[in-house]
């Protein structure tokens, strides 16, 4: 479900000329974010499940780290940087065009993927130094926490290196989300039409669910590395919501319930074009 999602996105938006403007850019570029989260963690959690394979190698564990690490930093910098396009859209239409340009939207991307690839780099080489008195995580991949709580030695400083990590990666964009949505929730309420108001409130609803799980999620688990007091099982639960909830709800919240989304569908299906013109869309 999430490859398939997550895949006809990518392709419609790479396909469909109509499909060029920023807010379709940020949606292909938020579905190649969850392939690769989900690729890099998924398959081995389930060859654990189904199969017993419980080793991996002291390298590629590291490197699961940083690649979960790295790109939900990446999705979270995305999440961001959409919602902000999404406030310019519903309180300052009339200027959206000059406001969100192609050199815009294109700085906004590398400033989101270059925060994210760089921003871990520090908590995964510190954490590979550590001595380790065990070699059994009790995790179904590796993440941060689990492998934190195998060290010998003082892993103080790695745990406040990663929450302070954590509040640019997590709560710095959150707060600008938390900005922007309020900022629509006042533009939407002056709208005069009910209806009108109603439909933007249930679709601000929906994106708002996914915000507030993702963010939710990951401050639960590096939180919880600071507590003795959190069972394993409850980490491992809000960690299996993150690979499994989160890239399966994006393209169905975001995309497939978009008007030009299911029209380039459908155009690619039949293989046949479509004359009439497509507006902007909302999510």
């Amino acid at each position: 479900m999430i490859l398939i999602g997550n895949l006809t996105i990518l392709t419609l938006v790479a396909t469909d000329p109509k499909l060029q403007s920023a807010m379709y850019i940020f949606l292909s570029q938020l579905s190649l974010v969850d392939i690769v989260i989900s690729t890099s963690v998924l398959p081995k959690m389930i060859a654990v499940s189904l199969w017993n394979d419980v080793t991996i190698s002291y390298s590629a564990c590291f490197l699961q780290l940083y690649v979960y690490l790295s790109f939900q930093t990446v999705e979270s910098m995305l999440l961001c940087v959409m919602a902000y396009d999404r406030y310019v859209a519903i309180c300052k239409p009339l200027h959206y065009s000059s406001i969100i340009t192609k050199r815009l939207c294109g700085l906004l991307t590398t400033a989101a993927w270059a925060s994210g690839l760089s921003l871990p780099v520090f908590c995964v080489i510190y954490a590979a130094q550590l001595p380790f008195c065990s070699n059994k995580i009790q995790f179904w991949f590796c993440d941060l926490p689990p492998l934190v709580s195998l060290s010998c030695s003082d892993t103080t400083f790695l745990i406040d290196l990663a929450l302070v990590c954590a509040l640019i990666a997590i709560y710095f964009p959150f707060t600008v989300i938390i900005w922007s949505y309020f900022r629509i929730i006042v533009a939407v309420c002056k709208i005069a039409s009910s209806e009108g108001r109603m439909k933007a409130f249930s679709t601000c609803s929906a994106h708002l669910t996914v915000v507030v799980t993702f963010y939710l999620a990951h401050s639960c688990v590096y939180i919880s590395a600071k507590s003795e007091n959190v069972h394993c099982n409850v980490i491992i639960l809000i960690s299996i919501v993150n690979c499994f909830l989160t890239p399966v709800m994006n393209p169905i919240i975001y995309s497939l319930r978009n008007k030009e989304i299911k029209a380039a569908l459908r155009k690619l299906c039949s293989g046949k074009g479509d004359s009439d013109g497509v507006q902007q869309g909302h999510f």
